[in-house]
């Protein structure tokens, strides 16, 4: 019985202990900071919010859009009338062209105290009038300072004879790291001063929206009349600016990272767009399929589908298959990252470039350039494996069809419904410029280059489609 006894005493103590340990670890964890609960929560945005809310703005721009006067022609196009036409110009004359008025909103927030506002550049776009409307009611005419198609971002600002108005301040949005808190301050559906609440869901995300994606994705909800809103982070600075949805999805939205604004929003301060370097070519990933077939141990780097005639690369030398592995010192290991590097090379500056060319590495001093106005070329997406297509050489009629400027190559004429090129995305209309690196001039060439390459092994096509030249792996069966 005393044994028992003394058995018992000591589990009680044993679990006043664990009890009381349990206690104070609790109240550790609710105090610790101030900002989090038990279970990891904070327990309040509130004054977050009330710290960045008046410096988010709702921005409403107005743009003037011409339609035809005749009511016929919205249904028999310009300078046609119909089988009315003559009647009605008879009695009621010309209708000159109508003016009406189409209205977007959008989100913003304020920088500085001058009244620089940081917001999406389809939110301005096109506008003949831009309104800023203050958390506090007060209303603004704002003007654009400069435009980024590129990134989709803008600089507009309001004149406010008070210097009182509130600002945010960019953070580092690569200190951000997926499931961090983040809140996002916008106008959805014209809804004036929303907030959301989620956390980081992926960093570096390529949408397809243009050379330069490296979005960061967040479930905090944004819908129209979001886009260039703030994404701010628990310190209440700006890590992201608010861009795009996917419509059919949940709880996926994408934010410009802060940092790319960074770079952008001087250059628009100054010169009212951004000047990037450019090295005159144009590059694909490189899929291990394709890694085997150019010799390289594995597959990085960046791999150069054309070159422009008398650009950059092509006087410094750089040719089309090249793999380029280093620029200025920095290793490209995906095709992303060669357009960020080069875009930020101050223009006239050389760099060293570092190829791999036939299982050798070569380096090349580049002299940057200026990248042109208008389409630059961009990253082709990978393609799939496969093989059945019927192909021929190109007549004058085909070069005419397809806007080509020689006759080098063969066209595809055919691809067998569930074949292994159909799979592959090879399409009627591609031309064939090279077969394992080997120039195709016309037919013969292209049936003695297939004929030259051995039983299970991959083909290397160079391909020409639409103005744009990509390579593609094809195996044979």
């Amino acid at each position: 019985m005393k044994i028992r006894g003394t058995l018992y005493a000591a589990s009680f103590i044993l679990f006043s202990v664990l009890l009381l340990g349990f206690i104070t670890l609790q109240s550790g964890c609710g105090k610790m900071g101030g900002e989090y609960t038990v279970v990891g929560l904070p327990k309040s945005f509130a004054d977050l919010v009330a710290k960045t809310k008046p410096a988010v703005v709702n921005i409403s721009s107005t743009s003037i859009v011409k339609v035809p006067g005749s009511p016929f022609r919205h249904f028999f196009g310009p300078g046609e009338g119909g089988p009315f036409g003559d009647f009605f110009h008879r009695f009621f004359g010309e209708i000159p062209d109508q003016e009406l008025k189409k209205q977007s909103l959008g989100s913003g927030f304020i920088i500085d105290k001058d009244g620089y506002i940081i917001t999406n550049n389809h939110v301005v776009d096109g506008a003949d009038q831009i309104k800023v409307k203050l958390a506090d009611g007060r209303e603004y005419e704002a003007k654009v300072i400069g435009r980024d198609p590129k990134t989709d971002l803008a600089l507009i600002k309001i004149s406010s004879f008070f210097k009182d108005l509130p600002a945010l301040t960019l953070g580092d949005s690569d200190q951000q790291r997926v499931g961090d808190w983040v809140l996002a301050i916008g106008n959805p559906f014209g809804l004036e001063e929303t907030v959301t609440q989620g956390i980081i869901s992926a960093t570096g995300r390529v949408i397809g929206s243009g050379p330069y994606d490296n979005f960061l994705q967040t479930d905090a909800p944004i819908n129209p009349g979001n886009s260039g809103g703030p994404l701010i982070n628990m310190s209440g600075e700006v890590i992201g600016i608010n861009t795009a949805i996917i419509p059919s999805g949940q709880g996926i939205g994408f934010a410009i990272p802060s940092n790319m604004a960074k770079k952008i929003i001087p250059q628009l301060r100054e010169k009212g767009k951004v000047i990037r370097g450019w090295i005159g070519v144009s590059i694909q990933s490189i899929t291990p399929e394709l890694a085997k077939a150019l010799g390289l141990k594995e597959a990085k780097g960046a791999l150069v589908s054309d070159v422009v005639p008398g650009g950059p690369s092509d006087k410094a030398g750089i040719k089309r298959g090249d793999v380029i592995v280093s620029f200025d010192g920095k290793d490209i290991k995906k095709v992303g990252d060669l357009p960020f590097e080069v875009a930020e090379t101050q223009v006239g500056k050389t760099v060293a470039v570092k190829v791999v060319r036939d299982s050798k590495e070569l380096t090349f001093n580049i002299t940057i350039a200026e990248m042109p106005s208008g389409k630059i070329p961009t990253s082709s997406r990978a393609l799939p494996e496969g093989l059945g297509l019927t192909v021929q050489s190109i007549t004058p009629q085909i070069m005419s069809e397809l806007q080509l400027r020689d006759r080098s190559g063969v066209v595809v004429v055919e691809v067998r419904p569930g074949s292994p090129a159909d799979d592959a995305g090879i399409k009627v209309g591609d031309v064939i410029r090279e077969v394992n690196r080997a120039p195709v001039r016309d037919i013969n060439g292209y049936d003695s280059a297939i004929q030259k390459t051995g039983k299970g092994k991959p083909v290397l096509f160079l391909i020409k489609r639409g103005g744009q030249s990509f390579y593609i792996t094809v195996k044979t069966s």
